[in-house]
């Protein structure tokens, strides 16, 4: 377990975009320097997204982060460990935990000057939020859980439905061709060095195809934008294997479903009608289990970060979810 011990680098590159104020930072915690921004107004009420399992902090759509701050919120995305521009580990060797993951967005709340934050997790990043709101109440001013489930992720819910056929099929697919593209690196050797080009359309495309199971089946991919985000994601990452491959061997620690009745923050879950990983009885589950969460469905969405068609119904309710509570907010 790494400790709350941290330092912060500050590089204020403020940019404009889109008339939002940008400052870069970079956030040392134990054994890892993690890569985040602020967007808006530091003064204004806090909310810090934490993104899922091979994902970055630019999962989080822009035009979602620009209507928070339109409302009046400073938002910090950061990049967890093993993604985009923080530390990285070995492929298949992560010396750290779920739990650490909680830690490092304590520390980050701490370092940027936070004594608390509005916490917003999608996925991994929702249990990560379940496990902050646990060990670091004093951290969490409300909770916002997307696309989760109630404690550990595949463990501590036999009472709920599993994945769907289609991600089923698809994840066994993707065990047997990571078998063969193993087999193919062996053997093109110095070559994949030479097609830098033809390697990076090749991990473009891969991002693509490793989301479109994901969507919800009811309305058209958007497979244009998501190949314009895999195309940034993959060029923002220190080492896309280890993002790709690492969050997902975490030892999760102990059980916590049964703890969940005594989070205190007041919670929000967000959660697609068509989730085929979690589907919405997670979702509602993890809602029962918090006192007093309420619980908001998402028609015509998968487990996506929060598609375009949903902005109307999510800012809105991330927006009231997080006014009036105490708005921490980062002293100047």
């Amino acid at each position: 377990m790494v400790d709350n011990r941290h330092t912060v680098e500050v590089e204020v590159e403020a940019q404009a975009e889109s008339e939002i104020e940008v400052e870069n930072r970079k956030v040392e915690v134990d054994g890892a320097e993690l890569a985040a921004e602020l967007h808006g107004d530091p003064a204004d009420p806090a909310i810090l997204l934490i993104h899922g399992a091979g994902h970055c902090r630019l999962n989080w759509p822009d035009g979602f982060v620009r209507r928070l701050v339109a409302g009046g919120r400073c938002v910090v995305r950061y990049d967890a460990r093993d993604a985009g521009a923080s530390t990285t580990f070995p492929v298949g060797a992560p010396p750290y935990t779920l739990p650490d993951l909680a830690e490092d967005a304590a520390a980050v709340i701490d370092a940027l000057g936070h004594g608390r934050a509005h916490v917003l997790g999608m996925s991994q990043g929702a249990a990560v939020g379940q496990l902050l709101a646990l060990g670091r109440p004093d951290r969490v001013a409300t909770l916002t859980l997307a696309s989760g489930t109630p404690g550990i992720p595949g463990q501590e819910q036999p009472d709920l439905p599993p994945v769907s056929d289609r991600l089923a099929a698809f994840f066994a697919r993707v065990e047997q061709d990571a078998q063969v593209e193993q087999d193919a690196q062996d053997a093109r050797g110095a070559k994949a060095e030479q097609d830098a080009a033809a390697a990076r359309e090749a991990l473009v495309a891969s991002i693509v195809e490793g989301e479109r199971p994901f969507a919800a089946a009811s309305r058209p991919f958007d497979e244009d934008g998501v190949r314009r985000l895999a195309a940034r994601i993959v060029d923002h990452a220190r080492d896309i294997a280890a993002q790709s491959t690492n969050p997902y061997l975490l030892d999760a620690g102990p059980p916590w479903r049964a703890r969940l009745g005594v989070i205190t923050a007041p919670t929000l879950v967000l959660h697609g009608e068509e989730d085929p990983l979690f589907p919405p009885e997670h979702g509602r589950a993890l809602a029962a289990e918090i006192p007093g969460a309420r619980f908001l469905a998402l028609p015509g969405t998968g487990h996506e970060v929060f598609p375009g068609h949903t902005w109307d119904t999510v800012v809105p309710a991330v927006l009231a979810h997080t006014a009036n509570r105490d708005d921490p907010t980062r002293p100047a």
